[in-house]
């Protein structure tokens, strides 16, 4: 069946999770935090996910702001920066604004000249995804921003994979849905979505029940699979 619609996952996939901690390094080279900037990505991305997962399968959900602050107060106190007031408060205004990666705008274009459907699924909260969006000049070519506060459970609950379908009126072999995170491209398949991992670090396969249809190393090759 062809694809009439395509999915993206926001943080990791469109929008860069790292972006935040290596402004703000760049801003103060001298820092002591300018040290240690990519350790501090890597935890603060690793909580705000395990949180995310601890609270679906508890049933204790908040929305993603509250993780995502959550996450970077962990990885702050885990490298002994959690007395820098500042530097917590720059983290959150440019996570607010992150930046996409260099090969999205065209490709969302170039997905529009299709005449394809596009579309975020996001844990992201509304307002933060319409920050992100926005701050990326990404507005006018998604059709839909859909955030699981509509559910009030995160991913990879099946019900967040239901947005999509009633979104746009579509089966699921018409979906594209497309992820940097692997245990979300798998989840996604084996919801039945066709879907692409997108493996910018190299990383190996989760080892789950179900894996994605295609794996590629960056967005560029997102509008090749559907033309």
């Amino acid at each position: 069946m062809k694809i009439t619609t395509c999915v993206f996952d926001a943080y990791g996939t469109l929008f860069d999770v790292a972006a935040a901690a290596r402004l703000a390094a760049k801003e103060a080279p001298d820092s002591p935090f300018a040290q240690h900037w990519p350790k501090l990505a890597e935890i603060w991305r690793a909580k705000q996910l395990q949180y995310t997962w601890l609270r679906a399968i508890t049933g204790a959900h908040t929305d993603f702001w509250e993780v995502t602050q959550n996450g970077l107060d962990f990885a702050l106190e885990a490298l002994k920066l959690d007395q820098d007031d500042a530097l917590r408060e720059r983290l959150l205004q440019l996570y607010w604004e992150l930046q996409a990666y260099p090969e999205v705008p065209q490709m969302l274009k170039d997905l529009k000249s299709l005449g394809v459907n596009t579309a975020i699924l996001s844990n992201g909260s509304p307002d933060m995804l319409n920050g992100a969006v926005q701050s990326a000049g990404l507005e006018d070519y998604l059709d839909a921003v859909l955030s699981v506060e509509s559910n009030g459970i995160f991913k990879p609950d099946s019900t967040v994979y239901d947005l999509v379908g009633k979104a746009f009126s579509c089966s699921k072999k018409e979906v594209l849905f497309v992820s940097s995170n692997g245990w979300d491209a798998a989840a996604a398949a084996g919801y039945g979505f066709d879907t692409v991992w997108v493996n910018r670090g190299g990383d190996p396969l989760d080892r789950l029940p179900w894996t994605p249809k295609h794996v590629a190393s960056d967005l560029r090759a997102i509008t090749a699979l559907l033309t």
